[in-house]
């Protein structure tokens, strides 16, 4: 099954989590290489990222409520 059928079977919240999914590991490997460079000008970068993942990961969590509440819910 090709990605683009897969996709068109996807439910808009499973979308939304796969998205954010992936915005939350887009965000950490940035984090990860602001602290790999270990330059005191990365200070604010990695602070910057940390807030970043934080709100990444809260709109990853508020997607997965959204699927296992459609889940719970059954569609007539």
């Amino acid at each position: 099954m090709n990605q683009q059928a897969t996709a068109s079977q996807k439910t808009r919240a499973e979308q939304e989590t796969e998205n954010e999914a992936n915005r939350l590991r887009e965000q950490v490997d940035e984090a990860l290489i602001a602290v790999a460079t270990r330059s005191p000008d990365q200070v604010e970068s990695i602070q910057s990222a940390a807030d970043r993942i934080e709100r990444a990961a809260r709109d990853l969590a508020d997607a997965l409520r959204q699927v296992a509440q459609q889940r719970k819910t059954p569609e007539v």
